[in-house]
């Protein structure tokens, strides 16, 4: 059936509850894994929720998105080693997730998305659509959501 999941994952407590539940569908089909992490790209400007926290070099907010990276995909690698499932990590900068989503999707030659539901919240939900509900619309593959 699946032979290769892509896994986003943006660090939510969502996405780390769909990250475990596509491990665990990977491991009954046989199939592995590769989880993504879209970083913004390192502006001098930290935002949290699309309001502006604080300032910062462009070099010190790119540490802070590596090391989110690290720990965002880190989950998902631990998940899958605990299963036993092959796991890939790709961690890219974009302004668009969604995009980058299925770029990755292709260019590691996936054939399922397994994403969360939602992963912004609020304001930031309202004023840039679900990047699920994007993925959804453009993909060329199968994509389950899970809630």
């Amino acid at each position: 059936m699946y032979r290769h999941i892509l896994i986003p994952t943006d660090g939510s407590k969502l996405a780390e509850r769909a990250a475990v539940a596509g491990v665990k569908l990977a491991a009954v089909l046989g199939a592995r894994v590769t989880a993504i992490f879209v970083a913004p790209p390192a502006t001098p400007v930290v935002y949290r929720r699309f309001v502006p926290v604080k300032l910062t070099t462009p070099e010190a907010h790119a540490k802070m998105i590596e090391q989110a990276g690290a720990r965002y995909l880190g989950a998902v690698k631990k998940a899958a080693d605990a299963a036993g499932v092959p796991c890939d990590l790709d961690q890219v900068t974009g302004d668009f997730a969604a995009d980058a989503i299925l770029q990755a999707a292709a260019r590691r030659k996936c054939d399922l998305i397994f994403m969360a539901s939602r992963g912004h919240h609020g304001l930031a939900a309202v004023l840039l659509g679900s990047e699920t509900q994007k993925v959804l619309v453009q993909a060329k593959i199968s994509v389950l959501v899970h809630r």
